[in-house]
């Protein structure tokens, strides 16, 4: 009698535990284990797209010439230039996976200033809203770091001034936007989107499966959601 109590009790704490709601958690629980999974993702990410092939490889990521200078470019293959194209196109790819890991530090920075209040309406707001916060908070010091790294890869491929020569023309005339009128601030936009569109990813997937979570307190933290 005494062991079937015993195992009514534990199941009881089993299903407790099963039970446990984002209201169980104290503040400083949730804004930890939020914090923890963050850090995972952001680290993933930039480990992931850091390496080479991480670009290039990857058809989510991949960097290939904007718009019209895409149509353009595919023309130019077709009347025998496609080694340029294709050696300008390696280039920017190869200067976004050389620049991503210096985004590692500024991530993990903006994740640490985070408030409990950002860790609460993180939590309960929608399925990016993490990666939001991070782009929000982040993208502007990611973009200052990214860019003389990409600008010093690009500059020495000769294609690479041809591009700002006519995208800068075409971008007085609304055939490409701004972001887009130097292969530079081109590379560096996206090389961000990229990264951040990787790290919604590792969001949705530790959102999807707790149980990936690095840490214990982050596997509470989004088994609770």
């Amino acid at each position: 009698m005494l062991r079937l109590t015993t195992f009514v009790a534990g199941l009881l704490l089993s299903a407790n535990v099963f039970a446990l709601s984002l209201s169980d958690l104290s503040q400083q629980d949730a804004s930890g284990g939020l914090k923890d999974a963050l850090i995972q993702g952001a680290q993933v990410a930039v480990k992931q797209l850091g390496t080479p092939g991480g670009f290039s490889n990857n058809p989510d990521v991949r960097i290939e010439l904007p718009g019209k200078l895409g149509k353009a470019a595919k023309t130019m293959k077709m009347m025998g230039m496609g080694a340029q194209v294709d050696q300008l196109e390696a280039s920017m790819n190869k200067a976004a996976e050389a620049a991503v890991p210096q985004a590692q530090a500024l991530l993990v920075d903006a994740v640490k200033k985070m408030t409990v209040a950002d860790a609460k309406s993180i939590l309960s707001g929608p399925q990016d809203s993490a990666t939001q916060y991070l782009n929000k908070s982040s993208r502007e010091q990611i973009r200052a770091k990214f860019l003389p790294i990409v600008k010093q890869a690009t500059d020495q491929v000769g294609l690479a001034q041809q591009y700002n020569a006519f995208a800068g023309q075409a971008a007085s005339f609304g055939v490409v936007d701004a972001k887009s009128s130097t292969v530079e601030s081109y590379v560096t936009e996206q090389a961000l989107d990229g990264l951040f569109e990787m790290i919604a990813k590792q969001e949705a997937s530790i959102r999807q499966n707790p149980a990936g979570a690095a840490t214990s307190l982050a596997k509470k933290v989004f088994g609770a959601l």
